[in-house]
């Protein structure tokens, strides 16, 4: 861990390096989730939204046909400049990608329509203060929608998941499970509804290689997938060759009352 008073340096270390390789990610580009997250979106043509760790802006670009502006933030600069020449080259508008903080968003309440995250969560300091904030900056009825990898409700299956996230990248905060999202959203006033569940099959070497994860740090994750428990290779689906596993994912959407 890095030792520092910025809570979003490790972030920014190990994201700033990726930024390239997570440009041009399949998983990250398009999916059944996104596909989830459109279609349960309320968009409108003279919406407002804001795109909550946004990376490269993949999620913003996805959204952008359907309203009138989008605003994506995120506290690495790198992922920030890899979008905006993707923007230049796809001639979007109506997205700004800007650096911010999800969990201290730099807007007054109430100034957006929908709010999104998707794969970003799990990075996040202070979830609780997160999602609060998502809440404030929504107008009354206005939505979140919300995707990440989740834990497993077995405690035993949700420390084993945290732990290989961890070891792959070391500002992985955690994968909460779907009831911690959901008592999350109501105590920030939002009506909490699982909307998505899946698996998120993931080539091994590839989930790795994009992270720059060390030698040391793949032997340990592989170790622990060769001697994993059979309750553990069934529940996130482990194989050997070529080595892999599904990372389950959840989207959960709130609405603020």
């Amino acid at each position: 861990m890095t030792t520092t008073s910025d809570p979003h340096a490790t972030v920014r270390k190990m994201f700033g390096a990726a930024a390239a390789d997570y440009a041009h990610t399949a998983v990250h580009i398009s999916g059944p989730d996104l596909d989830a997250l459109l279609e349960a979106g309320e968009f409108g043509v003279t919406d407002q939204v804001i795109d909550l760790g946004c990376g490269v802006g993949h999620t913003a670009m996805a959204i952008a046909p359907h309203v009138a502006q989008v605003t994506g933030i995120d506290v690495t600069e790198e992922m920030l400049a890899e979008g905006r020449a993707q923007l230049q080259r796809r001639k979007l508008t109506n997205v700004t990608l800007q650096e911010g903080d999800a969990c201290a968003v730099a807007f007054p309440d109430a100034s957006f329509d929908v709010a999104t995250c998707r794969f970003a969560a799990h990075h996040y300091p202070d979830q609780v203060a997160a999602t609060r904030e998502a809440a404030r900056i929504l107008k009354p009825g206005g939505e979140y929608l919300l995707v990440d990898s989740v834990a497993p409700e077995d405690p035993a299956l949700d420390t084993f998941e945290n732990m290989i996230e961890w070891l792959r990248d070391e500002s992985h905060v955690r994968n909460y499970r779907a009831s911690e999202w959901c008592r999350m959203f109501e105590q920030a006033g939002l009506k909490a509804e699982v909307r998505y569940r899946a698996g998120l099959p993931l080539d091994g070497a590839d989930w790795v290689k994009r992270m720059r994860t060390p030698a040391t740090r793949v032997a340990m994750i592989r170790e622990l997938f060769e001697t994993a428990s059979t309750k553990q290779k069934a529940a996130f689906e482990i194989v050997d060759k070529p080595w892999g596993f599904s990372l389950p994912v959840a989207m959960i959407v709130g609405v603020k009352g």
